[in-house]
């Protein structure tokens, strides 16, 4: 990315959250926030795919060649900037040649990570390209590896990319595909570590370096960037194992990190809804350990490669599934905690993200920490969706380094950063985003616009409501969602900002 010294005499800004605490910016290189920060997931899970994105073409609920309609649209209007798919664990597991074809001819297989669900692979490669096409972003697939074979993935690539005339090229234009399609990224396994081998760091190391080399020369010279399968939040070691054996081999590494209510793997994560300020208060502290995670792991991929990527490809909130919902699904409603989660942690992620390549919210419909849950013909949009289309501002910005001391959240007797921020520069407008976490006090900030050569705020938005806990329902859709804001005042030059409790407001100013 091309850099820039910001000077000195640029920008100088001060803010007071609550007691004249002050955030000023640093005279350290500027760099641009990579829309990519902003990917999702979409895994052959529960009902991502069926149901949420796919229902065929002849579903009665409204459908484009068999995409739901107001999936679609909604996408669009989220401006995905980049897709993973088929997995996950689930990727591990697939393999390719299922999945394309006459639809009638795919033969019915087992998710035996997810339900034990049957699928008839009537969305496959074929259909991933094309949604990616319809929505206008980059495609990031991920490789069989922990059951698949080299071979698997080469005819696989030259089905997907190749142009000459050979029986895997000759078989995807006999499928209604002429020209190739387009690989930005190739995930090479999935949590290798776990579901996706259950491998040793140097185990996979060199498996790894075996499929990466073949990657690039099967794939017609597009150079797909090739993504380690990296580590489970805090194994250093693993990173540090990859890096060390196989790090010249690749273009990005991955991180994995969930937060849990309750941090259980093995038994209760929590609920996703009703849940009390215990439950709040640990999801954002334990959010917040995203910035550890990150700088760790980069500390580490620096002794080695510094133009290796990280890439955290799985992240987001992990609770119980929803009471009632198929055992297996992992359907969870999605609370104004989630939102708070979300856009802390997209200010985490643009702190860092001079040295990040992606990041993939899981998961995108359905699933997790979705941006769109659906039942039968019915669609919600989650608070979660509404931070990451307020934070879209950011995409392709001029990240703006600001540096300083937060007010305090505290819940019996433990404190956090009470105010998360980040600021930006495109097309001549500055845009603001600050998240007040606290549960119950509201925070002041200020801001000199003489400082950034700004006369006024031209749109302020907010997301908050009246409890942690609230949700959007397919009965009630718009309980949390966001609404213009009038506590973003301008005197004498001075931006005052009211920010309730447990609210994240933009505010652009030009």
């Amino acid at each position: 990315m091309k850099k820039s010294l910001i000077l000195a005499s640029a920008l100088a800004l001060t803010m007071q959250v609550s007691a004249q605490t002050e955030l000023r910016t640093t005279s350290k290189d500027t760099y641009t926030i990579p829309a990519e920060i902003y990917g999702q997931f979409a895994e052959h899970l529960g009902r991502c795919i069926y149901d949420g994105i796919w229902v065929g073409k002849d579903s009665k609920i409204p459908n484009q060649d068999g995409y739901r309609t107001d999936v679609l649209n909604a996408l669009k209007d989220l401006k995905v900037p980049v897709l993973r798919w088929p997995g996950g664990c689930f990727a591990d597991t697939y393999h390719w040649r299922d999945g394309v074809g006459p639809a009638k001819d795919r033969p019915r297989i087992k998710n035996v990570f997810w339900g034990g669900t049957m699928e008839d692979n009537s969305f496959g490669t074929d259909e991933f390209f094309t949604l990616c096409e319809k929505l206008g972003c980059k495609t990031y697939l991920s490789v069989n590896v922990g059951s698949g074979s080299v071979k698997d993935m080469n005819d696989w690539l030259e089905y997907i990319t190749g142009t000459e005339s050979c029986p895997n090229v000759d078989y995807r234009k006999k499928n209604g595909r002429e020209k190739p399609y387009k690989i930005d990224y190739i995930g090479i396994g999935n949590e290798s570590w776990g579901c996706g081998g259950n491998m040793r760091p140097e185990f996979y190391s060199d498996l790894y370096r075996q499929y990466s080399g073949y990657a690039h020369l099967y794939s017609n010279s597009t150079y797909p960037k090739r993504v380690a399968s990296g580590s489970n939040d805090f194994d250093y070691n693993w990173t540090e194992v990859l890096m060390k054996r196989a790090g010249n081999n690749m273009e990005h590494i991955s991180l994995h990190y969930y937060v849990l209510p309750i941090r259980d793997w093995n038994g209760s994560k929590g609920p996703d809804r009703g849940f009390q300020e215990n439950q709040y208060f640990t999801v954002i502290r334990d959010g917040y350990k995203m910035d550890e995670l990150i700088k760790g792991h980069l500390e580490v991929i620096a002794k080695y490669n510094k133009n290796v990527k990280l890439d955290v490809d799985e992240w987001g909130i992990w609770t119980d599934q929803e009471p009632g919902s198929i055992p297996g699904y992992l359907y969870q409603q999605n609370t104004l905690r989630d939102a708070l989660l979300a856009s802390t942690t997209l200010d985490i992620f643009h702190k860092y993200a001079d040295r990040l390549g992606m990041c993939n919210i899981a998961q995108i419909i359905n699933v997790l920490q979705a941006m769109v849950l659906t039942k039968d013909d019915k669609m919600v949009l989650t608070p979660t969706y509404h931070v990451f289309k307020m934070y879209a501002v950011h995409q392709n910005a001029e990240y703006i380094t600001t540096d300083f001391k937060s007010p305090k959240y505290t819940f019996k007797g433990e404190s956090i950063d009470a105010i998360s921020s980040t600021l930006s520069k495109k097309d001549g407008a500055y845009h603001l985003t600050v998240s007040n976490v606290d549960s119950k006090n509201k925070q002041t900030i200020t801001l000199n616009l003489a400082d950034i050569k700004a006369a006024s705020v031209t749109k302020s938005e907010i997301i908050t409501s009246k409890s942690f806990a609230d949700y959007n329902s397919f009965e009630n859709p718009n309980v949390v969602k966001p609404a213009a804001f009038n506590g973003a005042t301008v005197k004498k030059g001075v931006l005052t900002v009211e920010l309730p409790p447990m609210s994240i407001v933009t505010v652009e100013i030009k």
